[in-house]
């Protein structure tokens, strides 16, 4: 089953375009967002279904990991509902300066800044969903 499983690797924005296409429409559980702030890294774990592949609708676990990641801000996300599940609406990003701000988008006009100097973005599937 394994080879189903996708890995993308971004530093640019085509990569960046390419995991927002697949995680589009993805669900995210708040509990299931975290920032680690000593390895600035930014880890999702989302529920997508798999578009690579149109003859399927496949449901696929899958980790989103942002590295070099600086600062979080988010807006009109309640970390306390840990319950609560977001679409994932897209990712997009502008760039100020030398920093990037690499936006993830969610239903209910909630939405997540990341800060960081690089794209370093990757989508990794870890199981599908039965």
């Amino acid at each position: 089953m394994n080879k189903y499983l996708a890995k993308i690797i971004a530093n640019d924005q085509e990569g960046l375009q390419m995991i927002s296409a697949c995680s589009s429409a993805a669900k995210v559980k708040i509990s299931d967002i975290k920032y680690l702030a000593s390895n600035k890294v930014f880890l999702l774990s989302i529920e997508r279904i798999k578009v690579e592949n149109e003859n399927e609708d496949k449901k696929i676990n899958s980790i989103l990991r942002f590295d070099f990641i600086d600062k979080v801000r988010s807006k009109n996300i309640d970390q306390s509902k840990k319950e609560v599940v977001l679409d994932l609406v897209g990712i997009d990003y502008l760039k100020n300066n030398d920093v990037y701000e690499i936006n993830l988008i969610f239903n209910n006009n909630a939405h997540i800044a990341l800060t960081t100097e690089t794209i370093e973005a990757r989508l990794e599937d870890q199981n599908e969903i039965k």
